[in-house]
C-alpha cells in the first residue's frame, strides 16, 4: 500500500507529472520511429538477412538502437553517433589545452563545447550511413536495394543522418523538460523493447524442446543475482569523515560540525560500457560487411565472446571508468573547497595532503568499479556464448537497464522530496543516499 501512495503522489505534484508524460511521449515517438523503413531499402528482405549473417556483433549493435538497426530503419544509427562524439570531445579537453580552459568556463563554455558535439555527430552519422549504404549495395550483389547508385546512398545517408539528429534532438529535450538522462533513457528504451521479443522466443524454444525449463530457471537465476548486484555497487559508498571548524563572526558562531564526503564505488555509472562498446562496434560492423577474407576475420575476433573482444572489452572498461572519474571528480579543487570553508579530513593535513588522501581512496575505488563493470558486462555474455542461448541478453543490457531505472527513480524521488512528499521508494530514501 505505502508503495501504491507513493505512486499516486507523483501524480499530485503537476510539474513531475507533466515531465513524465513528456517524457514517455517522446519515448513512444522515438519507437514509432524505430519501425519506419529507410527509403529505397527491400526492408524484409534485407533484415532477415542482417539477423541471419550478423551474427553476435550485430545483435549486440542492434540492442543499442532498439532493433533499428537490423530493420535498417530511420533510426538504425541510434544515438551512438552521438555517443562517439561525446567520446572524442572529452578526450580532446584533455588533450588540447583551449577546449580544457573552455570546460572550465561554466555553463557558457559547456554549452560551446556541446555545439561542437552536434556538429561531430552530424558528421559521424553522415560517415557511418554512407558506409552502411554501400555495404547495403554490395551484399549479394545489389538485390536489397531498388535503385542502386549515388541517388540511394545520398538518400540514405540523409535519411541515416537526420534520423540519428532527431534522436540526439529528443534526448536534450528530455534532459531538459522531462525527468533527465535523455540519452541514457533512449538507449534504455531500445534495450527494453526487445525483452518481450527475447521473452516470447524463449518459451518457443522450450516448447519446441531445443531448451530446457531447469536451464530457462538457472538463466533467470543469474539474471537476478546480477540485477541484485548490481543495485548494491550502484548504491554502495565510501563515507570520508569532515570535520568543520567553528568560527565566530561577529554574534554568530559557523561550523562544529561533523559531515561527510559520500564516493560512489562506482562514480562513472554506465558510462565506460556504453564508450568501450562505442568504440569496438563502429570498425568491427564495417569489417564485417567488407567481403575480404582477412577482414573478416578480424570480424569474427571482433565478435562478443571472443578472446580479443573480451581483452579489448575490459581494457577499455578500465580505461573509461578512471578516465570519466578523473573528469568528473578533481581531488585538488575539492581539498581547496574544504581548506576554504574550514573544513578538515580528520588525522589529515588540508590542501595537499588532503587531496592526495582523497586521490588514493578515490583510486581503490575506481579499480573496485571497474573490476564489477568487467565481470558484469563480460561472464554473462561468455556463459551465453557458451550454452548457446538464442538470444542477446549479457551483462552491459543489464547494467543500463538497472542503472537508468536507479537514476530515473531517484529523480522522481527528488522531486517529490523537495515538494514535502515521501520518497518514491518506501521509507522515502533509496539505501545508499542516506545521511
Amino acid at each position: 500500500m505505502g508503495v501504491l501512495a507513493n505512486i499516486r503522489n507523483i501524480f499530485k505534484v503537476p510539474e513531475l507529472k507533466v515531465r513524465i508524460f513528456f517524457t514517455l511521449s517522446l519515448l513512444v515517438v522515438y519507437r514509432i520511429g524505430a519501425h519506419i523503413p529507410t527509403p529505397g531499402i527491400k526492408g524484409e528482405a534485407l533484415s532477415k538477412f542482417l539477423t541471419e549473417k550478423g551474427g553476435a556483433l550485430m545483435g549486440f549493435f542492434d540492442m543499442f538502437s532498439g532493433g533499428a538497426l537490423s530493420r535498417v530503419t530511420i533510426f538504425a544509427l541510434g544515438i551512438m553517433p552521438y555517443i562517439s562524439a561525446s567520446i572524442i570531445f572529452q578526450l580532446l579537453t584533455v588533450v588540447i589545452p583551449s577546449l580544457g580552459r573552455l570546460a572550465k568556463e561554466g555553463e557558457a563554455g559547456k554549452k560551446k563545447i556541446v555545439k561542437y558535439t552536434r556538429y561531430a555527430t552530424v558528421v559521424i552519422a553522415a560517415i557511418q550511413s554512407l558506409g552502411i549504404a554501400i555495404g547495403i549495395e554490395g551484399m549479394s550483389g545489389g538485390q536489397f536495394v531498388q535503385n542502386p547508385g549515388w541517388s540511394f546512398r545520398l538518400l540514405t545517408m540523409i535519411t541515416l543522418t537526420s534520423g540519428t539528429a532527431f534522436l540526439m534532438w529528443l534526448g536534450e529535450q528530455i534532459t531538459e523538460r522531462g525527468i533527465g538522462n535523455g540519452i541514457s533513457l533512449i538507449i534504455f528504451a531500445g534495450i527494453v523493447a526487445r525483452f518481450p521479443h527475447a521473452i516470447v522466443s524463449t518459451f518457443s524454444l522450450v516448447r519446441a524442446g531445443e531448451l530446457s525449463i531447469f536451464f530457462v530457471l538457472i538463466l533467470v537465476a543469474m539474471m537476478l543475482v546480477v540485477v541484485g548486484g548490481i543495485i548494491f555497487i550502484e548504491r554502495g559508498q565510501r563515507k570520508i569523515p569532515v570535520q568543520y571548524a567553528r568560527r565566530v563572526v561577529g554574534r554568530k558562531v559557523f561550523g562544529g560540525q561533523t559531515t561527510h564526503l559520500p564516493l560512489k564505488i562506482n562514480t562513472s555509472g554506465v558510462i565506460p560500457p556504453i564508450f568501450a562498446s562505442s568504440i569496438i562496434m563502429f570498425p568491427a560492423t564495417v569489417a564485417g560487411f567488407i567481403a575480404i577474407p582477412w577482414v573478416q576475420g578480424i570480424a569474427k575476433q571482433l565478435s562478443p565472446g571472443t578472446v580479443l573482444y573480451t581483452m579489448l572489452y575490459v581494457g577499455l572498461i578500465f580505461f573509461f571508468s578512471y578516465f570519466y572519474t578523473a573528469v568528473i571528480f578533481n581531488p585538488v579543487d575539492i581539498a581547496d573547497n574544504l581548506q576554504k570553508h574550514g573544513g578538515f579530513i580528520p588525522g589529515i593535513r588540508p590542501g595537499q595532503k588532503t587531496s592526495e588522501y582523497i586521490y588514493r581512496v578515490l583510486t581503490r575505488l575506481t579499480f573496485v568499479g571497474a573490476v564489477y563493470l568487467a565481470i558484469v558486462c563480460v561472464m554473462p555474455e561468455l556463459l551465453i556464448k557458451r550454452f548457446n542461448v538464442p538470444f542477446y541478453f549479457g551483462g552491459t543490457s543489464l547494467l543500463i537497464a538497472v542503472g537508468v531505472a536507479l537514476d530515473t527513480v531517484s529523480q522522481i524521488e527528488s522531486h517529490l522530496v523537495t515538494r514535502s512528499y515521501e520518497g518514491f521508494l518506501k521509507r522515502g530514501r533509496l539505501r545508499g543516499r542516506r545521511g
